[in-house]
């Protein structure tokens, strides 16, 4: 049990290093994804991704780029809690004994299984804040997906809760959210510890220095995105969808219809913001785990 308090522990303080580093790179990306599909001839609401930081500061203010981060705040405690401590618990499933070093194949089976559990945590937890961070986005566009305004976090969830079903519509995206949570924690953790080792010259990671830990940590967030970043736009679009009227009858469609509109281009919408913020985020939050972890013995 003490490891499993450490890694809750390690893995708070690397998830808040993440979400106060990253969060505005994560707004601007999913303004992006979720800004309407321009009528022939019109322009898109954002050129591009510094045109949607311009336009969010001139409307919104600084704190425009924070919005919706109430929800990842109120929750990171208990996702990056259950991220660390169930891919700890695997690795000692995983291990052929006590205190063995892991392969990079067992690393990446690890973090899979992290990614099972906290997509149940993430779901409910990115559909409260992609309606508040498409809002904006969504402005002014004529449709239904704004139909009712959001106060913050809790007001998107009593919403929800009221009239889309109860808690089942909290959870709505559950399947590209963990078809984006596995994959993608798999390949990230499988990272992480392959470049530690390469950095490293061998299986003992346990002298590298401050510097190494952010370049392993920086690379192996971004091999997240580079792995999932399509199922994560099909995850946003379809948690913004209008619930009495969808235009997405589920993730197939959703991915069918974005591809037939907008091209394949369509599945990286915000991939520059998402990219830009993964390789800080994931630096500070690395770090953090680590250099608590070994704080605490």
């Amino acid at each position: 049990m003490g490891d499993v308090a450490k890694d809750l522990t390690a893995g708070t303080v690397g998830g808040a290093a993440q979400l106060i580093t990253g969060h505005p790179f994560d707004t601007i990306k999913v303004k992006l994804q979720s800004q309407p599909t321009p009528l022939p001839g019109q322009l898109p609401k954002y050129s591009g991704a510094i045109d949607a930081v311009k336009q969010t500061i001139a409307a919104e203010g600084p704190r425009g780029l924070y919005k919706g981060m109430g929800a990842p705040l109120a929750t990171v405690a208990a996702f990056n809690a259950v991220l660390f401590s169930v891919r700890g618990q695997m690795e000692a499933v995983l291990r052929s004994h006590p205190g063995a070093p892991l392969t990079i194949s067992q690393q990446v089976v690890a973090g899979a299984g992290a990614g099972v559990a906290v997509s149940f945590l993430a779901c409910p937890t990115e559909l409260i804040k992609c309606r508040l961070q498409a809002q904006s986005a969504l402005a002014g566009s004529g449709t239904a997906t704004l139909a009712v305004k959001y106060g913050g976090p809790m007001d998107v969830a009593r919403q929800v809760l009221r009239s889309e079903g109860g808690v089942k519509g909290l959870f709505k995206g559950l399947v590209p959210t963990m078809a984006r949570e596995i994959p993608g924690n798999a390949a990230m953790f499988g990272v992480y510890e392959a470049l530690k080792q390469y950095l490293a010259g061998g299986p003992d990671t346990s002298g590298l220095g401050r510097g190494s830990l952010i370049v392993a940590g920086g690379l192996a967030g971004a091999s997240f995105w580079v792995m999932v970043y399509p199922t994560d736009v099909v995850k946003s679009v379809i948690q913004v969808d209008d619930y009495k009227s969808p235009k997405f009858s589920g993730s197939i469609d959703a991915l069918r219809k974005i591809r037939a509109t907008e091209g394949f281009k369509g599945l990286y919408k915000g991939f520059g913001p998402a990219m830009a913020r993964s390789v800080p985020a994931n630096a500070a939050c690395f770090l953090a785990y680590e250099m608590t972890r070994s704080a605490m013995g």
